[in-house]
């Protein structure tokens, strides 16, 4: 049986901490939960724009390969942590070096990432025993690494002028994405970044980015830090794993994912408006929920679809709930379009790939799950203010007797937080 554990949990939010291009001048904390999260959104991105053809079945496998390859990914680079790239391809290039570190890793790895059953943790060890494939599912990450990276690289390269690595670092990311080429979407990303040139996806990526620039609590001092890119990886980290949890079926289980992954991009729009502040006014949620819905279509959705991306922004409306009202409702799409369900019709009946479904309870326990392990963590760091308190107790209560599809007890896993 599938089990999400608090030691797993609190490794995922470890990137939270893991400082990135800590070797060069930065104006702000680079940290790899948030490039981790620019990379899925990317590959989400190509993986819409490259699996158009692909009939259902191998579309969904597709989707699963990218997701969790993605978060194996993070996982391994959760643990080696600060071996610098260069160091980590020789040793990816010396298969005897390679396979040690890996066992090693996996050592690490195991009594966090086992109780999510031994056919996640076969996949998991399977994918790690291989550090380099052309498979589609692997290419697409690849690209998606590289985007994320350059794009990082974007923002240090005015700071360090006198760098002589700079001309080299920002060659590997350009060359990259070149051996990529062929991969639909991959040419307007690198257009977008380096060449200057104004494209849909390019907007669209570097918009994502912009997330990392939005800090949480911004008046309640934390440590760490966090931010809504960042928050939303973690959720759709928690999404996939408790979707696995309770058996979704694998169209589920990646809609879980993705809409974890972009839920609080309206965001960019808003910026980080906490719940009290929201709930205070009555007409004060309806009045954001507008102005968000015509800043998404004049500001995402239009350019997506001028630009010929109009799937695109078909899927992210769909992964948004913006025809059921709430990225926290259930929902299923049927020849009509899509419909709201109850969580109870969504688990019995329509964990269907065919239907489409997608969660909004369970991904609203996730970002109160993740919203709670940022308020924890502070508390054990020795940030102890009135805010983060409140926060850890109110959610702590509210979710007490809360049981998701008999599988998961979300009050039995936040009482492990002691």
């Amino acid at each position: 049986m599938v089990s999400v554990r608090k030691s797993l949990l609190q490794l995922l939010f470890a990137g939270s901490f893991m400082k990135r291009w800590n070797d060069k001048h930065r104006s702000m904390d680079l940290v790899e939960v948030d490039k981790q999260a620019h990379k899925m959104m990317v590959a989400w991105m190509l993986y819409e724009r490259n699996s158009a053809h692909l009939s259902l079945p191998e579309k969904l496998g597709l989707g699963l390969e990218i997701v969790e390859g993605g978060l194996f990914e993070y996982l391994y680079r959760l643990v080696i942590t600060d071996i610098k790239p260069p160091v980590f391809y020789k040793i990816k290039a010396n298969p005897d070096h390679y396979a040690q570190l890996t066992a090693w890793v996996l050592g690490q790895l195991e009594p966090r990432v086992r109780e999510l059953g031994d056919d996640l943790w076969g996949r998991l060890a399977a994918y790690l025993a291989v550090p380099e494939s052309d498979a589609p599912a692997r290419r697409i990450l690849d690209a998606a690494h590289l985007y994320a990276s350059g794009w990082e690289y974007s923002l240090i390269k005015r700071d360090n002028p006198w760098d002589d690595e700079l001309l080299d670092i920002e060659s590997s990311f350009t060359g990259g994405l070149a051996r990529f080429a062929d991969l639909s979407g991959v040419p307007d990303l690198a257009d977008g970044l380096f060449a200057g040139k104004k494209t849909a996806l390019g907007h669209f990526a570097r918009l994502l980015g912009q997330l990392r620039f939005q800090t949480r609590w911004s008046q309640t001092p934390r440590i760490p830090e966090t931010s809504v890119l960042g928050h939303m990886f973690l959720v759709a980290a928690y999404a996939y794993f408790f979707s696995l949890a309770v058996d979704a079926c694998p169209a589920r289980r990646l809609n879980n994912f993705f809409a974890g992954l972009v839920h609080d991009m309206p965001e960019l729009l808003t910026r980080d408006i906490i719940s009290p502040v929201k709930q205070s006014v009555a007409p004060l949620g309806g009045m954001i929920k507008a102005y968000e819905q015509a800043e998404l279509e004049r500001r995402v959705f239009s350019v997506l679809r001028r630009g010929g991306c109009a799937d695109l922004a078909d899927r992210l409306g769909y992964l948004l709930g913006m025809d059921v009202g709430s990225e926290f409702h259930e929902s299923v799409r049927e020849a009509d379009g899509a419909r709201r369900v109850s969580p109870q019709e969504l688990h019995e009946r329509c964990n269907l790939d065919a239907l489409d479904p997608k969660d909004g309870e369970l991904l609203k326990v996730c970002d109160s799950l993740a919203a709670f392990i940022e308020a924890y963590t502070a508390l054990r760091n020795g940030i102890n203010s009135d805010q983060l308190q409140g926060a850890v107790w109110r959610l702590r209560n509210k979710y007490a007797s809360t049981v998701l599809f008999d599988r998961v007890h979300v009050g039995a896993l936040l009482a492990d937080f002691d």
